[in-house]
């Protein structure tokens, strides 16, 4: 479960860090904003080093489907844009590649 988490609060920084500078770039929104992106940013990639796979690789393939996730949720939840039967089949294929990666049995 603390992979699930720590791939969800990434998922939260990374998404955060670029609406920032997407904010900052396409909307006009203060260089200011370039402040707390860049924080967030550097949080996120942190935080994936704390994730325990063994190799990075494999870590951030893994997250690749959670993030899929993560940036529906933000176009339903921040920009009111509700995922259409294709996005959510599509995130459901992620997820279950994700989990593959992650739980899948090693032989090294």
């Amino acid at each position: 479960m603390q992979i699930v988490a720590a791939y969800l609060a990434a998922a939260g920084l990374e998404i955060a860090g670029c609406f920032a500078v997407w904010a900052h770039v396409r909307k006009g929104a203060s260089h200011w904003w370039l402040v707390p992106g860049a924080v967030a940013l550097g949080a996120f990639a942190y935080l994936l080093t704390r994730v325990e796979i063994g190799a990075a690789g494999r870590t951030y393939a893994a997250y690749g489907g959670v993030y899929i996730a993560a940036s529906l949720a933000w176009l339903w939840v921040v920009e009111g844009v509700r995922p259409d039967r294709w996005d959510m089949f599509g995130t459901v294929v992620c997820l279950a590649g994700a989990a593959v990666i992650v739980f899948g049995p090693r032989t090294t």
